[in-house]
């Protein structure tokens, strides 16, 4: 069973834009598959992965995530022929819609009915990419505008591939059944491999079946944070503020994507306490509020082998490709967990 690596750029700026290129050349050296550069009210994902293909030659390069309220499909899809041209074919295209406060508080555009705009999203995308003429009747998207003079076109220039693979992100069951039936792979974040059968495989493998298909083919891809070294309890108290942050913080006390799946892993309780603490303004006490358990089983911490292991849980669960987002205060500590990302899967004798 093998299993291919990613590397997780996160945001850019902040003065880290020499460190981000050189993690990404480092990354394609060591043989990791695709390198993915995030967006939220900042840096913009394209611009970077523009960026990150330029200085490479061989792994692949991947928005993760282009947020669906920022763009109209149709200039999503251009944008994503035209980063396939430009990087000649290592384009993955990833989309999500984001979450309310940045969808409604940022772009302005409502957040509701999020499905049913990522489904429509995804087939003008299509079908954009195909070259087909664009034409498109729903409840989100009507094209052309009804009423006015625009017409039907069709893509002007030829991508290398008719189809780039695209990803969602997806974290709620509904939302993963959906990107297993219309996507070709699944953007995933505290993904743990003990509760992976119920948290994830188990809606994506419905969302297939109606597209009459299974599992095979298909890319699992969780970012998992990394931080090498021989104490687990330190290691892992570095991303108590993270985990903090996503569970207590992230979205409103109504809609907390990350908050919902720590409760459908077990910690309902701890999950209450954490978001109650975070939005009171107590960041130090939501982050010791957090579970060692909850963050070691969504991370990878400790020594290699250590590390290879808990790779192999990742495999044994379903994952295809594993997108690591290694700790590190400079460019070194980041190279150094980089390195000890791709030297633990070939321990696990997945490479």
């Amino acid at each position: 069973m093998g299993m291919r690596l990613g590397i997780n750029l996160g945001y850019w700026g902040a003065g880290m834009d020499e460190d981000n290129l050189a993690v990404a050349r480092e990354a394609e050296r060591l043989g990791y598959d695709v390198c993915w550069a995030a967006e939220a009210y900042g840096s913009d994902a394209p611009t970077v992965v523009a960026w990150v293909a330029a200085h490479t030659e061989r792994i692949d390069v991947g928005t993760g995530i282009m947020q669906i309220p920022a763009r109209a499909p149709a200039m999503t899809a251009m944008t994503a022929a035209t980063l396939d041209t430009l990087s000649g074919g290592r384009f993955r295209l990833g989309l999500g819609v984001s979450g309310p406060q940045v969808s409604e508080g940022w772009y302005g555009v409502s957040f509701a009915r999020p499905l049913g705009r990522t489904r429509e999203y995804v087939e003008i995308v299509r079908r954009v990419m195909a070259r087909e003429r664009l034409t498109h009747e729903g409840r989100h998207f009507t094209l052309p505008l009804p009423g006015a003079p625009g017409k039907p076109l069709r893509l002007t220039i030829h991508p290398p591939r008719p189809r780039v693979p695209l990803y969602i992100a997806a974290l709620g069951p509904k939302n993963l059944e959906l990107t297993g039936e219309i996507a070709d792979g699944a953007l995933l974040v505290f993904f743990a491999p003990e509760h992976a059968e119920e948290t994830v495989l188990a809606p994506l493998r419905a969302g297939r079946a109606k597209a009459g298909a299974g599992l095979d083919g298909f890319d699992i891809v969780p970012t998992v944070p990394l931080a090498v070294g021989e104490d687990v309890r330190a290691l892992a108290d570095h991303f108590r503020p993270y985990t903090a942050l996503y569970v207590g913080g992230m979205g409103s006390r109504e809609h907390n994507f990350y908050n919902r799946l720590a409760q459908r892993m077990g910690y309902g309780r701890e999950a209450a306490e954490i978001q109650e603490r975070y939005l009171a303004g107590d960041r130090e006490g939501a982050a010791a509020a957090v579970p060692h358990d909850l963050i070691d089983s969504t991370t990878l911490v400790g020594p290699v082998a250590r590390v290879a292991d808990r790779m192999r849980a990742y495999a044994d669960a379903g994952v295809t490709t594993l997108t690591l987002a290694p700790a590190g205060l400079t460019r070194e500590e980041r190279l150094a967990n980089l390195r000890a990302g791709a030297e633990a899967l070939e321990r696990a004798g997945l490479g």
